[in-house]
């Protein structure tokens, strides 16, 4: 027997909210096991400088990356995306938000903010590829990026919990749905990370303190813990692996 690759050449990949945090962590594990990567965002500029953080640093002579100015909000223009863009083997749908606050405080806008972009625009995008995937007549792996919130509850979480709750949902539901075709769904589950969204939360010792409590390890993860989880997903080494949770949790839900 021989192990399954963890390779990925010859594959496309796009990478919702690919610009920064946790969406350019998982473009770099892409970019460095082969793969040709689209990484997708509002921001131009920052999807730029995306493209040039990545190019030196997959050593690489050539790497396989470039960018598309999308907001995923627009359902019309992710389809677009995919009509351009082409087939793609793998989609890491990343974009997402949080609003902590505790739900007195909660106003309608942040709900439809957290439950838009977490919930409807991943789904527009799962729609998009899964319609493309099959049209082509080809496999595919479809990775959400949840939370190990999508688990358990928190403390000023009731959108952000509500929202990966339902992404859970979704990536069940999926698997089934598209098994049957060779596609493949499963969700990444995070703990906290040190990122750009995080760090005023983390910056409070108390929050903290409170965060790292709760893991098992005793830490908050880094992005590069998350790179392996997306190539393995991404790759031929979890094909038998659908409608699954995988938890970076550090023990978070072991509890």
């Amino acid at each position: 027997m021989k192990t399954p690759s963890f390779r990925l050449d010859g594959k496309r990949a796009l990478v919702t909210g690919g610009s920064k945090g946790i969406g350019l962590a998982a473009a770099h594990a892409l970019v460095q096991a082969g793969a040709e990567v689209v990484i997708a965002a509002r921001n131009t500029p920052e999807l730029i400088a995306a493209c040039a953080d990545i190019t030196p640093a997959s050593g690489l002579k050539d790497p396989k990356i470039s960018y598309q100015t999308v907001d995923v909000l627009d359902s019309g223009a992710v389809n677009q995306l995919f009509a351009s863009k082409g087939v793609f083997d793998i989609v890491i749908n990343n974009a997402g938000t949080n609003r902590p606050k505790l739900i007195e405080d909660s106003s309608d806008e942040d709900l439809d903010a957290v439950i838009d972009l977490n919930v409807k625009a991943a789904f527009y995008v799962l729609r998009a590829a899964a319609r493309s995937l099959k049209l082509a007549g080809k496999s595919g792996s479809l990775i959400n990026i949840s939370s190990q919130m999508g688990h358990v509850g928190g403390p000023k979480r009731a959108m952000y919990c509500a929202s990966k709750h339902a992404l859970e949902g979704m990536t069940k539901a999926l698997a089934w749905e598209l098994g049957g075709h060779g596609i493949r769904v499963n969700s990444i589950c995070p703990t906290f990370i040190e990122t750009e969204l995080t760090s005023p939360m983390l910056s409070d010792p108390d929050f903290k303190s409170f965060v790292t409590s709760k893991i098992a390890l005793g830490r908050v993860g880094k992005l590069e813990e998350i790179m392996g989880a997306v190539v393995f997903l991404a790759s031929d080494a979890s094909s038998l692996m659908t409608g699954s949770a995988l938890m970076l949790d550090g023990g978070w839900t072991a509890s």
